[in-house]
């Protein structure tokens, strides 16, 4: 690898680090006039589309250092985006990969996974235990290291459980926001999803400065914000230090869907609709004059093409309130 003549070895190398950090971009008109600073962490500019590219790294380097996965096959569940940055890091090494996705997942996603060759399961949320009914992908996969004809066969990178997924964030995305803040980060949005971004940001934060207040994003029951989760609805991974977290910011789906079609139309953001509901919560925070606040925006807009369009259809007048 050549930084300086951005030359790599290999696709792999392209994704966040701290000597090759995704952008932050200053939100120039969604926020109030006179409040603090905005900034959107660009995660979809790593080579597979999300910020979920760090921790598919780390997890598979994880399990090549422990030895589990020679002669293995991968099978983990997501909500798309963890999935494709597995399976992409899998054809690289050569093995093998079976992904679990709910069957609610935007079809860009399942396209994709099928495109690098991977074995998709889309998975109804109802094959599960009844106190977790949005974890049926989850289940699934559990079936294939668990049962007694695959077990021998299969690994599974969990990011859920793997503390690699915190430790991923934790020595690449906050120093990144740390440097490019210049140690100015006063605030950190990010979404409750498998939550290795929250804890291992925060963590790093916390270290550095522990006045940085943390907001954690969760959306409603019953929403349309892939890889966010409700945890009335889904069992907390148990990676989440809570004790980081300052603050949680409940979002439903209009305001979110609303607001990311604001960053396309007002900041030229083409981002997926987590990141509408971060952008969200940190406009409803009202920051003072001297703050500086980094939105981590996990995704494009791609990905969420059918989603979007029904909600655009109608001459481009958007259908979705941006307010609650």
């Amino acid at each position: 690898m050549n930084p300086s003549r951005k030359v790599f070895d290999d696709v792999s190398q392209l994704i966040g680090s701290r000597d090759n950090p995704t952008p932050l971009v200053r939100l120039r008109k969604l926020p109030s006039p006179g409040s603090g600073v905005i900034f959107a962490k660009l995660e979809w500019m790593n080579p597979f589309g999300s910020i979920k590219d760090r921790t598919a790294r780390y997890l598979l380097e994880g399990l090549r250092r422990d030895g589990r996965l020679a002669g293995k096959q991968i099978v983990e569940p997501t909500s798309g985006n963890t999935g494709i940055a597995i399976a992409a890091l899998a054809n690289l090494l050569g093995v093998p990969c079976t992904i679990t996705i709910p069957s609610g997942a935007p079809e860009e996603k399942i396209a994709m996974l099928r495109l690098l060759g991977a074995e998709v399961w889309p998975t109804p949320d109802d094959l599960c235990p009844i106190d977790h009914p949005k974890d049926g992908a989850i289940a699934l996969a559990r079936t294939f290291v668990t049962g007694e004809s695959t077990r021998d066969r299969y690994v599974m990178p969990n990011q859920y459980e793997n503390p690699e997924n915190v430790r991923a964030h934790y020595e690449t995305t906050g120093p990144e926001i740390w440097d490019q803040t210049e140690g100015r980060v006063t605030h950190f949005f990010a979404g409750y999803g498998t939550c290795g971004t929250i804890t291992g940001v925060a963590k790093y934060l916390k270290e550095q400065n522990p006045a940085v207040q943390i907001i954690a994003i969760e959306p409603e029951k019953g929403h349309r914000l892939s890889g966010l989760k409700n945890f009335q609805e889904s069992k907390k991974p148990i990676i989440l230090d809570d004790s980081l977290i300052d603050k949680i910011v409940r979002v439903p789906d209009g305001p979110a869907y609303g607001t990311a079609i604001r960053l396309a139309r007002e900041e030229s953001l083409m981002a997926g609709p987590s990141t509408g509901a971060i952008v969200w919560a940190a406009l409803q925070e009202e920051l003072p004059a001297g703050a500086v606040a980094v939105c981590i925006s996990p995704d494009n807009a791609f990905k969420y093409a059918t989603h979007y369009a029904p909600l655009v259809a109608n001459d481009g007048i958007p259908t979705v309130a941006v307010t609650a």
